[in-house]
């Protein structure tokens, strides 16, 4: 970096100097249902999905390989070695494929010793040799976790990988994983793209509204170039209900999270593809002004969490965490707009439009679930 004027002028990575990252990353990672269990006939499957189920031209664009691709050791040369069991036609081949259906190749690495699994090498010492070898690859975006880490702190460990990564010579987006520790909202954005405010979710209610509320108090740090991450997502996996899915994307949407479905894209079925699909939901989240919603209002139970958006518009969730139906209402004053504004209200999920609404919106919404709107001043 270099300093002018008393203030701190980070050269390339802020800014949106890498040109990534304008608006929240959309895409797929292995994780959350697989695990350990890839493979590269699992990879362009999932490409494949991608493109036949109409995800790709609502943006999801990510192929995100998680832990597990790579060899326990490296080779004579220090260079990280695609699992020669799983990924025998290593990994440019699987960028090449996934490149010729439009979309982008994501990779794991560790910022430490070894990969959380403890079944490959960490990136630690390796950064920029790594870097180069992802980038030889045609790889687009590397998640970089915090496991085994020799205790080094993280603003000490992730700034070499981001330089080495700009270094490289291709366009990759950096996703930190550090899990929230040292608190990356206030100094991540020099540093990658995105940063992991929580622990891993899992597929459950209390994981999903726990890590939303985690997020939820970093909000005014994110911004177009970087991003706040509450982790990937779980809908369609099958430990929550319809209801409690609609509303994690809906939540995930409005806090401009990183939408990553984290499902096997090959068998969804029932809600789960016309929750991933939302055009109106999905804009919320693409909106170029880049502005995180947030939680406004507090009910017991019931929330309303609002974010402005683009031509003086507003998003809306009410959030109904309580066990029964309930009504919940937003108020002008509590989602930013004037105590005079006439709005057309634009349900998102019922994809209906109430017009000349004054003052505020109210909705009856079940246990759990949630409704969300588009708020346009007339």
């Amino acid at each position: 970096m270099v300093k002018s004027g008393g203030t701190e002028d980070y050269t390339r990575r802020s800014l949106l100097a890498n040109g990534l990252g304008l608006t929240p990353p959309m895409g797929w990672n292995s994780w959350n249902h697989f695990r350990c269990n890839l493979d590269e006939k699992l990879i362009r499957e999932t490409a494949d999905a991608m493109v036949s189920k109409g995800l790709a031209a609502l943006g999801y664009k990510y192929i995100n390989l998680d832990d597990c691709w790579a060899e326990l050791n490296r080779d004579s040369q220090g260079n990280l070695v695609p699992k020669g069991s799983t990924f025998p036609s290593g990994i440019k081949a699987l960028a090449d494929y996934v490149h010729s259906k439009g979309l982008k190749l994501g990779i794991y690495s560790d910022a430490g010793t070894q990969t959380c699994s403890k079944t490959m090498p960490g990136s630690l010492g390796h950064e920029e040799q790594d870097a180069k070898t992802f980038a030889s690859w045609g790889v687009d975006y590397l998640k970089y976790d915090n496991c085994n880490n020799n205790n080094i702190s993280p603003k000490e460990r992730y700034p070499i990988m981001s330089k080495a990564l700009l270094n490289s010579g291709r366009s990759i987006f950096f996703s930190l994983c550090e899990w929230g520790e040292e608190d990356p909202a206030t100094w991540a954005k020099e540093v990658g793209n995105s940063w992991r405010k929580t622990g891993d979710i899992d597929d459950s209610w209390s994981s999903m509204t726990s890590r939303a509320d985690m997020n939820d108090k970093w909000a005014s740090y994110a911004g177009p170039g970087g991003w706040n991450d509450p982790d990937m997502l779980e809908v369609g996996n099958g430990g929550m209900t319809t209801t409690e899915y609609r509303s994690h994307f809906s939540i995930w949407a409005l806090a401009k999270a990183p939408l990553l479905i984290g499902c096997d894209k090959r068998s969804m079925d029932g809600a789960t593809p016309q929750l991933l699909s939302n055009a109106e939901v999905i804009a919320v989240n693409q909106d170029k002004l880049g502005v995180q919603g947030n939680k406004v209002k507090t009910y017991g139970d019931l929330e309303v969490w609002a974010g402005p958006l683009s031509g003086k518009r507003v998003a809306v969730a009410l959030w109904n965490r309580g066990s029964s139906t309930a009504t919940i209402t937003a108020y002008w004053s509590d989602v930013g707009l004037p105590s005079t504004a006439v709005v057309n209200a634009r349900d998102l999920w019922a994809h209906s439009t109430e017009k000349s609404v004054k003052g505020q919106i109210s909705a009856a919404v079940d246990a759990h679930d949630s409704k969300m709107y588009v708020l346009t001043p007339q």
